[in-house]
């Protein structure tokens, strides 16, 4: 990628200690990585909980998946319900509703409860999980407005996307094999509760509420064909204008995100050391948090829609590479060294959507990349699995690259919808400026 500020480009940490400078800044950053661990160990929870009391791993994991395409669902719902009464007042009772739903999860197996309440109480926990991740993002988003800092906030919060799928899948594991089965989903609850009401009462950096009215003009609002102009009268309208690109993209994203971690452990399995599957999928997420952060300590004059063309395509790029590796240890190197553009990727979408979302919808609008990943990991996940009992790992890989080739696709074919969205970025517009 061209186009580094050449300010930006020295002191590497000097941008992250600017954002953390900001008063406050720090505790909701944290709060928001404590509260946003369930993420990571609520599905695996409910596998190995239900796995355990009932002996049926393939319930296990239909409960769970239910789950997931609960949160799927109603993440952009729970996300348009922030951005218009706020955080504190949507976070509190959810929170409590989502820890009230692991209890009764827990009782339910404990006590052999019939089947259909594990998926009610699955899909109500799914449903009800807080979405900190956006919401993170969204306080950033006000904090750091017109300045080219925000995608460095951005980077951190894609990091600490990526340490809470380090810990937290690691941490349930552990829990519920070595304490009791019902340690890792109590656990995760808790984290939940914690992180979350912390979050909710760090009230001076809260996003505040921007009542949406019909038919007024803001920045970055565009009818549904993508023109500039008011937001349209009567029915929903999206929530920015890149969701029609950027959802169906994401969704092939997650598909090939889980197709490549089904493959490796399945590859690692047909080797002999299934236990290095998890070594490998943690240089993954290494090399995606070391390109976060060096991406986020610098300054971009190309624009999010132009950088994230690159990044995109970079990363489906390396996962075309993985169904020729010969052995493990040359594909954890190959897949570190492919991960770098993972956490880029990712900042400059949730840049892309901050920057053209309607008044008053940003945490709706981030929302809906998670939803995309989510119902792609579930679509994509049911495809790998019959993939790889029928035709082994180098096919689930091969799957994995046509996700991503499809993702690509989409995305440049949307570009010029995109790039008319997006407005120009603070370093561009001071270099146009410049120039003229």
């Amino acid at each position: 990628m061209t186009g580094v500020d050449e300010a930006g480009a020295r002191g590497f940490l000097r941008p992250y200690a600017e954002i953390f400078s900001i008063p406050r800044a720090w505790r909701f950053s944290v709060a928001g990585v404590i509260g946003r661990l369930p993420m990571s160990m609520y599905g695996l929870g409910t596998v190995l909980l239900i796995s355990a009391g009932t002996g049926r791993y393939g319930l296990a994991g239909t409960v769970a998946a239910a789950g997931a395409l609960g949160n799927a669902f109603f993440a952009p719902q729970l996300g348009r319900l922030v951005d218009r009464l706020g955080q504190h007042r949507v976070l509190v009772p959810i929170c409590v509703i989502f820890a009230l739903s692991v209890v009764a999860l827990v009782t339910a197996v404990q006590l052999r409860f019939p089947v259909w309440t594990l998926f009610a109480c699955g899909i109500v926990g799914g449903a009800t999980m807080p979405q900190l991740g956006p919401m993170a993002r969204a306080r950033w988003s006000v904090l750091l407005a017109g300045t080219s800092r925000l995608h460095t906030a951005f980077s951190i919060e894609s990091i600490a996307d990526e340490l809470c799928f380090i810990v937290g899948p690691a941490a349930v594991t552990l829990l519920a094999t070595q304490v009791h089965p019902a340690a890792g989903v109590a656990t995760a609850a808790i984290c939940c509760l914690a992180g979350t009401l912390w979050f909710a009462a760090q009230r001076a950096t809260e996003p505040p509420v921007k009542a949406v009215r019909r038919g007024v003009r803001g920045a970055g609002a565009l009818r549904a064909g993508g023109h500039r102009g008011v937001v349209p009268r009567g029915g929903y309208s999206l929530a920015a204008p890149g969701l029609v690109v950027l959802v169906p993209a994401y969704l092939f994203l997650g598909s090939m995100f889980v197709s490549v971690d089904l493959s490796t452990v399945d590859f690692a399995a047909r080797s002999g050391y299934k236990p290095l599957a998890g070594v490998i999928l943690g240089c993954y997420a290494l090399g995606s948090a070391t390109g976060g952060l060096w991406y986020g300590s610098r300054s971009w004059r190309a624009p999010a829609w132009k950088r994230l063309a690159v990044t995109l395509s970079l990363t489906v790029a390396g996962v075309c590479t993985f169904w020729a590796m010969p052995n493990l240890l040359v594909l954890a190197i190959v897949i570190y060294l492919c991960g770098l553009t993972i956490a880029p990727t990712l900042i400059a979408g949730y840049s892309l959507l901050e920057a053209t979302a309607l008044p008053g919808r940003a945490t709706e609008a981030m929302s809906w990349l998670g939803t995309g990943i989510s119902v792609g990991v579930a679509l994509g996940a049911t495809a790998a699995g019959f993939i790889l009992d029928a035709l082994g790992p180098r096919w689930g890989y091969a799957f994995a690259a046509a996700s991503g080739v499809t993702t690509v696709v989409i995305y440049l074919s949307g570009l010029r919808r995109l790039a008319r969205a997006e407005p120009a970025t603070p370093v561009a517009a001071s270099a146009a400026s410049r120039a003229a």
